[in-house]
């Protein structure tokens, strides 16, 4: 019993201290320790009304959720800014009748991502995803929180995969 309990120890010390600082998201976060998001300004053609807001939300709790980083409104050690540059709902296939079989909803977002403890990892880039929905079903209520919910999903992961995860 003796060593077993110096066996359990030793394991136990081994697996605490070989393992270090991980993430089980990929993310390298450095030295950092706090991050800001500032507002992104819709500047779309097609004005979906508190899109910005959500958007800033929803990358904040994604960055909230998978890092041990605080949220600050200034001084941040990570910061995100950007625009959101598109808003568009197009056809994606047409029926025989010249109607629209398919339509999909695309967001895009320009990002500038700046990392105040090591600069070579700042950085602007473009994201954009797309929702595709039946022709015959209008983009409102349901449908609509649905199809937001799902692109800001990937276009959140997309720039946390660019900024922290290097993927």
């Amino acid at each position: 019993m003796k060593y077993f309990n110096y066996i359990l120890l030793l394991v136990i010390s081994t697996t605490f201290f070989t393992c270090g600082p991980y993430s089980f998201t990929g993310a390298e976060t450095g030295d950092a320790k706090t991050f800001q998001v500032n507002y992104f300004q819709n500047n779309a053609i097609l004005i979906e009304p508190g899109l910005d807001r959500d958007f800033t939300l929803a990358l904040q709790d994604l960055i909230t959720n998978q890092t041990n980083l605080s949220l600050v409104n200034s001084n941040g050690d990570l910061v995100y800014e950007g625009e959101i540059t598109e808003y568009r709902i197009s056809p994606t296939t047409a029926t025989a009748n010249n109607t629209a079989a398919q339509n999909r909803l695309t967001i895009r977002v320009n990002v500038r991502f700046y990392n105040k403890k090591k600069e070579e990892d700042d950085f602007e880039q473009s994201f954009s995803f797309y929702y595709d929905y039946a022709g015959s079903q209008q983009l409102v209520g349901s449908q609509k929180d649905t199809a937001i919910a799902e692109i800001f999903e990937r276009l959140t992961q997309d720039i946390f995969n660019a900024s922290l995860a290097k993927w």
